[in-house]
């Protein structure tokens, strides 16, 4: 799965401290969830999307053929 994280949250004009602080997760969970370290859970992820306005499907983007179901 890829995420348009990083590029959503410089769009907005935000530090890593900001998203982690709006999320109410840790700066290193915004760290790991950049760098593909750490898949969040549906939960987070739909709140990710609402903070960018977005739906859940323009912010993860599935890619076929991937090893993930």
């Amino acid at each position: 799965m890829e995420h348009r994280i990083k590029e959503l949250r410089a769009s907005f004009g935000w530090i890593q401290e900001q998203l982690s602080e709006k999320l109410d997760v840790s700066r290193q969970t915004v760290i790991s969830i950049e760098n593909s370290r750490y898949k969040p859970s549906l939960e987070l992820a739909y709140k990710i999307a609402r903070l960018f306005q977005l739906m859940i499907e323009e912010v993860f983007i599935f890619v076929k053929g991937s090893d993930e179901v």
